[in-house]
Formats: C-alpha cells, sequence, structure tokens
C-alpha cells in the first residue's frame, strides 16, 4: 500500500503543479480502489477518500504555489477578489459532503471528471472570450468553486482554470492563481472533513475524522516532492499532449467511479 500510496501522490504532486488540477482528480479516484482492499467500510469510503485527498492537497498546493509565486505567476489581487466566495463555499461543500451516503458522492464524483476530462481533451481552456466580471461575479464564482471543491475532494483547479482562462488570464497566471486558491480550499475542506467526521461509528483504525493517515502520509511525501517539478514543466514546456493523456486518465477513472468499468 505504501508503493500505490507513494506512486499515486508522485503523479498527483506533478498535475498539481503543471496543470493546477490539485491532485484530487487523481487521488480520489485511486483511494476509492485502494480503500476496499484494507477493508474500509463502504459506508466512509467516498468520505474517506475525499477528506484524505483534500488533507493531501494543502502540503501539495504550498509546494506548488511556492514554486508559481517564485516566478511571479500568482496574481495576488484576483485571488483576494475569489477568497469571500471560496471559504464560505468550502465550508458548505464539506457539510454537503457528510449528509450525502457514499455511494451517490462515487457517482456525482465520476459524472464530475468525466466532465473534467472532456474539457481538457478538446482543449476547453483555450483563450476566453469576455474580461473577468466585478466583484459580484467573481464573489459568486468562488462560493460556487468553494462548494463544488470540497464536495468532490479537489483543489478548484479543474474549475478555477477553465473559468480565469475563458476570462482571458494568460494560461500560466490562471495555473498559478489556481494553485494558491487549492491551498486555502485544502485547508478549510480538510478541516470540514475532520470535524464531521469525529464521532462517526464505521470509521477503520487509522482514521481521524473523514482522513485516513497512513494514506496522508505516504500521498503527502511524495506529492510535495514532484509538485515544484511539475510547475517548472507548466512554464517550460508546452502541455498539449501531456492534457490530453491526463484526458484520458481521467476519463476511465471517471467511468470506474460510475461502475461502467471494472478494473
Amino acid at each position: 500500500m505504501l508503493v500505490a500510496y507513494l506512486a499515486v501522490g508522485a503523479l498527483a504532486g506533478l498535475i498539481a503543479g503543471m496543470l493546477g488540477l490539485g491532485g484530487g482528480v487523481v487521488i480520489v479516484p485511486a483511494l476509492a480502489l485502494v480503500f476496499p482492499l484494507l477493508g474500509i467500510p463502504p459506508a466512509v469510503l467516498m468520505h474517506l477518500a475525499i477528506g484524505t485527498s483534500l488533507a493531501v492537497i494543502v502540503p501539495t498546493s504550498m509546494s506548488s504555489t511556492w514554486a508559481h509565486y517564485k516566478r511571479g505567476a500568482v496574481d495576488g489581487q484576483l485571488l483576494r477578489l475569489l477568497l469571500p466566495g471560496l471559504v464560505p463555499g468550502a465550508l458548505l461543500g464539506g457539510w454537503l459532503a457528510d449528509k450525502l451516503p457514499s455511494a451517490l458522492l462515487a457517482r456525482i464524483f465520476g459524472l464530475f471528471v468525466i466532465g473534467v476530462a472532456t474539457q481538457i481533451f478538446f482543449n476547453a481552456t483555450a483563450p476566453g472570450r469576455r474580461p473577468l466580471p466585478g466583484k459580484t461575479g467573481l464573489l459568486a464564482t468562488g462560493s460556487v468553486i468553494g462548494t463544488a471543491s470540497t464536495l468532490l475532494g479537489i483543489g478548484g483547479g479543474s474549475l478555477t482554470v477553465p473559468f480565469l482562462n475563458y476570462c482571458r488570464v494568460d494560461m500560466r497566471r490562471a495555473v498559478a492563481t489556481s494553485s494558491a486558491c487549492g491551498l486555502v480550499l485544502g485547508v478549510l475542506g480538510a478541516a470540514a472533513f475532520l470535524w464531521n467526521g469525529r464521532d462517526h461509528a464505521g470509521l477503520p483504525p487509522g482514521a481521524v475524522g473523514y482522513l485516513y493517515v497512513p494514506a496522508f502520509v505516504g500521498l503527502a511525501a511524495a506529492a510535495v516532492a514532484t509538485a515544484p517539478l511539475g510547475a517548472r514543466l507548466a512554464h517550460s514546456l508546452p502541455v498539449p499532449t501531456l492534457k490530453r493523456v491526463f484526458a484520458v486518465f481521467l476519463a476511465l477513472a471517471g467511468l470506474r467511479m460510475l461502475g461502467v468499468l471494472s478494473f
């Protein structure tokens, strides 16, 4: 299991740094495959996968954000405008996830990542058609991103990057700012899952709330190591081919979460 955690964490960190996706789109489907092998009860399986993913996003986003910040790519003003919506949205998403059954969360996540895969494969994040909205628009957008991110255990980049790029924000600046948003969402989302799962009777040994500590340690160690490499690639290499390969992986993961594939 440690080897699996390290491998998944390394890929998640690379993707987080390079594409600003936070790593949750890799971590959650992977944990959904690994946790049944450990005998983790189905009733809390997806909650633990999402909560653990959010906790891993904290050090991963910190590492990738710092790498982007050193290159001057993080837009601090844009981040400050998104934060008032991200914060309450993240707390709402954590509350909603606790109320939904694990099987429904798996289906929601599966549909979500298939949508993300389609968007990435067909380059839906191409330079946009309209300017950024005003404060009210960014507040509403931040709220939607925050809610969806903690509900699904992602860093928000799957929503933040396409939105910013659609609003004519340079791709590298969008990825860097998305990484910073992911740090905020990871902290708030992980805290919400820790709190909401604190008294659940079906938690396995090694779990603290909806956080499975052994998985967190292995995933975080590898992800922090590879996130700066991903950030360097984002600033030095064209990534269309890598995006399409990753999109195919996401589509397969989404189909597996929906039960269409049995691997």
